[in-house]
């Protein structure tokens, strides 16, 4: 098993990369949010279903599944540079397909492309953790790259309606697809990995040489320690795609909000996430600098935040707009804590060489969860029009993630 190397010998060189895998989750995040956004108009205007937007989010999260699992492996066979400059080319041709598009149809193979190119976003930048940060650093670093997304989520409400009111919904699908390639270019530029940034003498002292491990699939399949990691995936993946996806339309639906008024919401729920995956991580560090097990630090902190999402039980019935948000924004917050932690499971239990495998396989498990509760969102509010049962869902999956995590790693050992 090779070790990433120390702070003291890579200088802050890693945070700029880390920077970088910041921006890629916030372009992400933008592309990804821009359909949620305009729901309302496009059923409007497409005369969308219920059921027809269900089944385009689930297209998208069906080949999600795919990007993650086909593209994951990918990343351990090219390498992040190359990889994730492939992944996000393609993911942003991808999104500016969408103003092409003209029928349900044309949506579901235009969202299906983008979640093939976006699967391939997370094992990448997990794997450029797990290569770059000591084990002590992986959850601060995945929780500030992974709030990257919330950022995207909340840039796109503040520029999408502004876009969409100006110029048409189909430019801003083209402008936000855009964004990937600038993100490129700077990846191209700055990218490299540590054998390559490293003198040879400090990546002796950060590489002790060790033989390369190499493990095929079936390989990953027979241990419990990737069993885990997949559970805690499907179960609570989902989660966060309904609040992607749904919450627009929960505000608009519960409390009249409307593309005119949507942004600080959003702006709100977005920042509580982002304090939520830059906490979330720091709080199993400090707790491992206080002399805390890994074990023992990263349920402790999936924990609290397993807790932390079940007041949301109580947005459909709160009294005002902001209580809601106020609810809608600890879920969101407590499940980027949990996921900053949940990804950086991953390296904890797995060698640098399988990390991308494990998170490919890890996500295609929960992005089929995520098609699964998308068709299941799409039925109930299409029988009820209540947001009730669905936030019933969300506010018990965590413990019961949690729970299953803990009977099958009862200590994180390494895999091998």
């Amino acid at each position: 098993m090779s070790h990433p190397p120390d702070g003291k010998q890579v200088g802050n060189f890693r945070w700029v990369i880390c920077a970088l895998l910041f921006f890629a989750a916030t372009v992400n995040y933008v592309d990804r949010q821009v359909i949620g956004i305009l729901k309302p108009t496009l059923q409007r205007e497409l005369h969308w279903s219920e059921v027809d937007y269900g089944n385009i989010i689930a297209a998208f999260q069906f080949a999600y599944a795919l990007g993650y699992l086909f593209v994951g492996r990918a990343m351990d066979w090219l390498g992040s540079r190359k990889g994730f400059s492939l992944a996000v080319v393609f993911w942003s041709l991808s999104e500016m397909a969408h103003a092409v598009a003209r029928s349900v149809t044309g949506f579901s193979i235009a969202r299906a492309a983008l979640g093939l190119g976006e699967g391939g976003s997370f094992p990448a930048s997990v794997k450029t953790v797990a290569e770059w940060f000591p084990e002590k650093e992986r959850a601060l670093a995945t929780g500030i790259f992974n709030a990257g997304t919330n950022v995207g989520a909340l840039v796109a409400p503040l520029t999408v309606p502004w876009i969409t009111i100006h110029y048409g919904w189909r430019w801003a699908f083209l402008i936000t697809g855009v964004l990937g390639f600038g993100w490129v270019l700077l990846w191209l530029i700055f990218y490299r990995s540590p054998e390559q940034s490293l003198t040879q003498r400090r990546l002796r002292l950060a590489h002790p040489p060790e033989p390369t491990v190499n493990v095929p699939w079936a390989g990953l399949l027979a241990h419990r320690q990737l069993w885990a990691v997949v559970i805690g995936k499907f179960l609570t993946d989902p989660i966060w795609f309904l609040y992607l996806f749904w919450i627009p339309d929960f505000l608009n639906k519960t409390r009249g909000v409307t593309l005119f008024n949507l942004g600080l919401p959003m702006v709100a729920i977005y920042v509580a996430a982002d304090i939520g995956s830059v906490g979330g991580g720091w709080l199993s560090g400090a707790l491992i600098h206080r002399g805390w097990s890994v074990n023992a630090a990263r349920k402790t902190a999936m924990l609290i935040c397993a807790c932390g999402v079940l007041p949301i039980l109580l947005a459909v019935n709160a009294r005002s707009l902001w209580m809601s948000v106020g609810l809608v924004g600890l879920a969101a917050a407590c499940h980027q804590g949990w996921s900053a932690n949940m990804y950086t499971l991953a390296s904890d239990m797995f060698p640098r060489q399988a990390v991308g495998s494990v998170v490919g396989i890890s996500g295609m498990a929960g992005s089929i969860g995520g098609m699964l509760i998308a068709e299941v969102v799409g039925l109930i509010l299409q029988r009820t029009g209540s947001y009730y049962a669905i936030f019933a869902i969300a506010a018990c999956t965590y413990l019961l993630a949690i729970g299953l995590i803990h009977l099958i790693v009862p200590r994180l050992e390494r895999a091998f």
